[in-house]
């Protein structure tokens, strides 16, 4: 390990400040463009001794969990810059990745995330000799820190901090680490715990005496078996209700996923057929089939019965069909497509390689690409336009205030 000082000149995708060294690039968690640094430096990693200047664009972090400090959270990684320049590094993230691919298309401004929209959260969760642990991890490491506050949280899930540490230390079965996804519903909480031994029955009446004597609880479940249920956990794609399985996928964020929803619909238009790929629990399937006839694809059992229960028990919609189906295996060919006016996939970080390729080959007039990771995404459509297809927008929308994770929706015509 060195001291040097360096000029941070860029942000890299990880959210820390790069600098040159003698050696190559360095990379300097908490550092902004612009700020001369004394650094102690150990690799291509760098840690602040002390700063000569400060960037202009640095802000005061909003929560006391945030900071370089290795007694810290590590949920967050850009509290410290200003909105205006963080806008723009969230829309780079997506131009760059493009770029990569030698794709240019016009790319919108950012649909900007709030504090308080975090509707679902993953705590880590840990019984200690001496309290329950329940936060998030710190930077680079897999200790947990405990939070008290949060500020990208719905107020909702943050009020009831403590409800979920008493449930989390009834589900507590030794000092083991394990996760509690915390999904904000409107019927309550639904609280899904993850990597944890099977419950013995003591273990079991324990969680249901501590559910019942709390409320705002809708749903215990545990390696994605309900514990206990007071009400079934109700969220809303549009005007249709849905009861998600246990853990499962729903966007971060309400606003995050209204504005991904309104660019598909829009775009998808008056469309009598469509397919939906990578479907889950129906977030743009319910949506679509007020506009026509909708076949849902998705590989997981539990969110395709949650999506047709509510297509069936929803007036009012085109008819909706389901398939339970691995896309990465055995994709939709071109055969099967030639009945659809449109498709729209929301595949996982990997892309959808083998699925669009397929796609590219078909006749479908237009296409929505919903992605969580604009490097795949690019990917993906540069198979598209390689193929005949036209980008008309890329619209990036930020979901993960704070983070280096960035949604976007590519709409696309043949």
């Amino acid at each position: 390990m060195s001291t040097v000082t360096i000029t941070i000149n860029r942000l890299g995708a990880q959210g820390h400040g790069i600098g040159n060294g003698p050696d190559g690039p360095v990379y300097v968690p908490y550092a902004l463009p612009g700020e001369t640094l004394a650094i102690a430096r150990n690799g291509d990693h760098g840690t602040v001794m002390s700063t000569a200047n400060i960037s202009p664009d640095r802000v005061t972090p909003p929560c006391r969990h945030f900071g370089p400090d290795s007694d810290a959270c590590g949920g967050c990684s850009l509290q410290h810059l200003a909105d205006a320049p963080y806008h723009a590094f969230k829309r780079s993230l997506v131009v760059e990745a493009l770029k990569s691919k030698g794709l240019v298309p016009d790319v919108g401004d950012l649909v900007i995330a709030r504090p308080a929209e975090r509707r679902r959260m993953v705590f880590s969760a840990k019984l200690t000799e001496k309290e329950f642990l329940l936060g998030l991890n710190r930077a680079e490491t897999n200790q947990i820190f405990s939070i008290q506050e949060c500020p990208i949280t719905v107020p909702g899930i943050v009020a009831r901090f403590d409800a979920i540490r008493a449930v989390g230390r009834s589900l507590a079965t030794g000092a083991e680490t394990f996760r509690i996804a915390v999904l904000e519903t409107l019927s309550g909480l639904d609280l899904a715990a993850e990597g944890l031994k099977p419950l013995s029955d003591k273990q079991r009446r324990t969680v249901t005496e501590t559910v019942l004597s709390l409320k705002g609880i809708a749903r215990v479940s545990v390696n994605g078996e309900i514990v206990i249920e007071p009400q079934k956990p109700v969220i809303d794609f549009g005007i249709v209700r849905v009861s998600p399985p246990p853990g499962g996928f729903v966007q971060a964020t309400k606003p995050a996923e209204e504005a991904m929803a309104e660019l598909v619909m829009g775009h998808i238009g008056k469309a009598k057929r469509i397919i939906d790929l990578f479907a889950g629990s129906g977030t743009f399937s319910l949506r679509l089939a007020r506009l026509g006839r909708v076949h849902a694809v998705e590989s997981e059992d539990k969110p395709l019965k949650a999506l047709d229960h509510a297509a069936r028990n929803t007036q009012g919609l085109k008819p909706v069909t389901v398939e339970k189906r691995d896309l990465f295996r055995r994709p939709m060919t071109v055969q099967e497509l030639k009945t659809y006016d449109a498709a729209v996939f929301d595949p996982p970080r990997a892309g959808a390689e083998v699925q669009v390729k397929e796609l590219a080959r078909s006749g479908i007039k237009k296409i929505a690409a919903v992605s969580c990771n604009p490097l795949t995404l690019a990917r993906d459509l540069r198979i598209l336009v390689d193929a005949g297809y036209r980008i008309r927008s890329v619209t990036p929308i930020d979901q993960f205030l704070w983070s280096t994770h960035v949604e976007t929706v590519a709409l696309l015509e043949k």
